[in-house]
């Protein structure tokens, strides 16, 4: 059985539900798209190919299995996209909660279903059908729970608003020992350069005490400003809009000192090594090109 434990984003990493890109599926059509960038490349012809992101998975597999992480993968379903793990389940202390994701990702979730029987049934929490919510908006720290959010009346217009204001009041019910802060984001269905779709897009704790920020993905200057309080100026790397595009947030943390990261990220890259951290570099590019990367391609199970 797997005793889950997650109560922060470094702790050291023993379990995780690593996606596939394995039967991938077809080249989605634009009314298909999920989020811009995705929509962005499939309009150009770029849409990545799945031989690529197999192989990007691959390299980041291997990292995890060189620190002795348990890396579990789901069962392949033909032509679906599961690359995404993050999306479907998240961990905050020892349970695990199930997303309320798009209705056709569903599926998604029964293929971790044999990871699932390796947990007890009373650690598994299914919110009611109202509660809209991601893995990519939810980040336990410390004493914390940050959640991403969109609570704006247009909210069902924003196919790139995935955590709604019933999730932040669930989460708060189900964790009453943490401190629940939301955070509102910026959205946009049409251009990603504006568009936070997840918490972990514009901002994401590493090590024991700093973070990685993007300030316009924040849609609340105080909010942003909280953040920047809270971990300290000297603490924080900022990135550009350039850089939230290319998802410079999304990196994973193996333990508080290793972070794998995109290679092609030499300005964060170099910042994390100046501070001590050991970065191991794969090849993510591809997989970007879906507006997620590293961090949302794991579903951790347990740290410690």
């Amino acid at each position: 059985m797997l005793k889950l434990n997650i109560k922060d984003e470094t702790s050291n990493l023993k379990s995780v539900v690593l996606g596939t890109a394995l039967s991938s599926g077809p080249v989605p059509l634009a009314e298909q798209a999920y989020d811009p960038k995705s929509l962005q490349h499939i309009l150009a012809g770029t849409y990545p190919k799945e031989v690529d992101m197999v192989q990007e998975m691959d390299a980041f597999a291997t990292v995890l299995k060189k620190y002795g992480v348990q890396v579990f993968r789901p069962r392949v379903i033909t032509d679906c996209n599961q690359i995404f793990t993050r999306d479907i389940a998240f961990v905050i202390e020892d349970k695990l909660i199930k997303a309320n994701i798009l209705p056709d990702r569903e599926e998604e979730f029964h293929a971790i279903k044999y990871v699932l029987e390796k947990i007890d049934e009373d650690q598994i929490i299914y919110p009611p059908k109202e509660v809209h919510i991601e893995g990519g908006d939810v980040m336990p720290w410390k004493e914390y729970i940050f959640i991403g959010t969109y609570s704006g009346p247009e909210y069902s217009n924003y196919i790139t608003a995935r955590t709604n204001s019933a999730a932040v009041d669930f989460i708060r019910e189900k964790f009453p020992n943490k401190i629940v802060k939301s955070f509102e984001l910026r959205k946009s269905n049409t251009d990603p350069r504006e568009n936070a779709l997840h918490l972990d897009c514009c901002f994401q704790p590493i090590g024991k005490d700093m973070a990685i920020l993007h300030k316009n993905g924040f849609l609340m200057e105080e909010e942003y400003q909280w953040l920047i309080d809270y971990f300290g100026k000297d603490k924080v790397f900022e990135i550009t809009k350039e850089e939230m595009y290319s998802m410079m947030s999304n990196v994973f943390s193996i333990s508080p000192t290793v972070v794998v990261s995109e290679r092609n990220f030499t300005r964060l890259n170099n910042w994390l090594r100046q501070r001590g951290f050991v970065v191991e570099e794969v090849p993510y590019a591809e997989i970007a090109k879906q507006e997620g990367l590293l961090r949302c391609s794991t579903l951790p199970l347990v740290r410690e």
